[in-house]
């Protein structure tokens, strides 16, 4: 009579048993409007407010710049052009639309640049060389006209974002959000109070963290990407939590369902 009652007793908790699971994991996946909102405190901020942020990519090893030079006198200012592929220089055919040829920046931080030779590029902003090459070839050309870009300025951003991965940017200018943007934003269990951003500069590695759900992000120097930079958008508890529920759900309710099993044959 007495195993009659526990068997009775089982079944009839059984379904609540993954009624229980169910809630639990429910429970552990909630997300708070709090954790998925950006900038929540907007709405105390000066709207006349401006701020000045300075954005000069800074040419780096293994940058490649495209370099055209023109002026009234066309002749003149072709042979500071890149007529084909040479040693030191790339050709650019990627899936990334990187086209065109380019000078790739050895590791010492110089190009080699037709008539002028050798030049040392490294650490210098985009308008910076722009200057000097005016400097330099104003010797030959009347008044050259100079156009530089970074044909492979990419970003990465992983972690916790629809579309991870690396983004090239043709006009070298990024935020923060534009890299979400392009990523296909966070989703909700990205941690948005604690975005990981690493940088390299001058052979030296920093990161930052940065906290978007606060408007004050938008003053950071790291608001504007530099080049190479990298996003980690890290997961938040419920992503955590539901990870390992998911890992270890299905180890508790085996052994649930064989101890229920065995009171069953038992009490028979």
């Amino acid at each position: 009579m007495l195993f009659q009652r526990i068997r009775a007793t089982v079944l009839r908790i059984q379904p609540l048993i993954a009624v229980l699971f169910f809630i639990l994991f429910v429970a552990s996946s909630c997300v708070s409007k709090k954790e998925i909102l950006y900038m929540q405190d907007i709405e105390k901020l000066n709207t006349a407010a401006e701020v000045v942020i300075q954005n000069n990519p800074v040419i780096h090893s293994n940058d490649i710049l495209v370099i055209q030079v023109s002026s009234y006198d066309m002749e003149a200012s072709a042979p500071f052009n890149l007529l084909a592929p040479a040693r030191n220089i790339l050709e650019q055919g990627t899936s990334q639309n990187l086209q065109g040829q380019g000078y790739l920046v050895n590791n010492d931080g110089s190009i080699e640049f037709p008539v002028l030779g050798t030049l040392q590029v490294g650490g210098m902003t985009r308008q910076e060389l722009v200057e000097d090459l005016k400097t330099k070839i104003s010797v030959y050309v009347k008044d050259p006209i100079i156009n530089i870009r970074i044909s492979n300025f990419k970003v990465t951003v992983l972690g916790e974002v629809t579309r991870p991965g690396d983004y090239y940017i043709e006009n070298e200018r990024i935020t923060l959000l534009e890299a979400f943007g392009k990523a296909g934003d966070l989703t909700i269990f990205g941690k948005r109070d604690n975005i990981l951003i690493l940088r390299e500069q001058n052979g030296i590695k920093t990161y930052n963290k940065i906290d978007i759900t606060k408007s004050d992000f938008l003053d950071s120097p790291y608001y504007y990407l530099q080049q190479n930079d990298v996003v980690y958008v890290q997961p938040n508890n419920a992503q955590i939590n539901s990870a390992a529920y998911n890992r270890n759900s299905s180890v508790y309710i085996s052994i649930a369902s064989v101890l229920i099993s065995i009171i069953v044959l038992i009490s028979r």
